[in-house]
């Protein structure tokens, strides 16, 4: 899959694609839907165009993290899609001040060259969401491209959308998650060096941080985890916590992965850890070694989890 950071001075052989639009944060079934349509459109490489930072980001800069995936996550989401062409255009003022028109001209046509375009029934664009499917029907029958909207799809009368998989992760409700996903909601990055008191304790742990993402509901889970980069490139299971540690004075939540039956040095690769089923809260404990028991039940009721997943 090729990645392409501007619209403009695109060699040859990456235009013309045929593009499912959209911010695709986690997708999803209902973008799964979207992106299937777009490969079926037209006799054209299969393309995605999206925004980075997501759009939501740029305008309200303070707001709290609410991405179910960083870039790095969509990319390898999507390349196991089958896209070849990804257009991960920088979502700034020059493109938030595009009109609908401005944006399918300057943009699709002229920069991408697309064939055509795929998007969600609710999609809108341009500057101030102005443009919405049937905006872009009308641009793509004047400037020569085709266009699909895509009718919204779910199940029992729910709408698949992020939004939904994000409450779901907040009750902790990791397989209605997975649902609306289509596959298990994964945290993924790089281990970053922590306290080290998991090793300590007889339990080491590969620490990962949370920054920019939708904090899940805080606690422990039995998970699923690809090492996806160094010499112990594996899949295993383990139990991990997901919190601000309140036994130590932590305030900033973190992700703390031990894999079963692993020992091996991972700081600095890149870990993708799939939260399958919610443990138990996250909690202070009267003394350390009470911790380390809880850890050992902890692992215990992940592996039984996991037999069965």
């Amino acid at each position: 899959m090729q990645i392409h950071r501007d619209w403009t001075g695109l060699p040859a052989n990456s235009r013309g694609a045929t593009v499912a639009m959209g911010n695709f944060d986690g997708v999803h079934l209902g973008h799964r839907v979207v992106i299937e349509t777009a490969a079926r459109a037209a006799d054209a490489p299969l393309g995605i165009l999206t925004f980075e930072p997501h759009p939501r980001e740029f305008f309200a800069p303070d707001a709290p993290p609410f991405r179910l995936m960083n870039a790095e996550s969509r990319a390898n989401r999507l390349a196991r899609l089958g896209v070849e062409q990804l257009y991960e255009l920088p979502f700034n003022a020059v493109l938030a001040g595009l009109t609908p028109e401005g944006f399918a001209r300057e943009v699709l046509v002229e920069g991408l060259g697309v064939r055509h375009v795929t998007v969600g029934a609710d999609f809108c664009f341009g500057k101030d969401r102005a443009g919405d499917a049937q905006t872009l029907m009308d641009l793509g029958a004047e400037l020569g491209f085709g266009v699909t909207a895509v009718p919204l799809v779910g199940t029992g009368g729910q709408d698949y959308s992020s939004t939904a998989i994000r409450k779901a992760l907040t009750d902790g409700r990791t397989r209605d998650a997975e649902r609306m996903l289509g596959h298990w909601h994964r945290i993924e990055g790089e281990v970053v060096h922590g306290d080290k008191r998991g090793r300590d304790f007889g339990w080491p742990t590969a620490n990962m941080r949370m920054e920019g993402l939708h904090l899940p509901r805080l606690g422990v889970y039995a998970v699923l985890v690809d090492v996806l980069t160094g010499p112990d490139r594996l899949s295993c299971q383990g139990v991990a916590s997901l919190g601000v540690r309140p036994m130590f004075g932590r305030n900033e939540p973190n992700l703390e992965v031990h894999l079963f039956d692993f020992d091996g040095d991972l700081y600095g690769q890149h870990l993708s850890v799939a939260l399958v089923e919610f443990l138990r809260d996250e909690a202070k404990f009267d003394s350390i070694q009470v911790l380390i028991d809880q850890i050992s039940d902890d692992a215990d009721q992940a592996r039984a989890v996991l037999a069965g997943a």
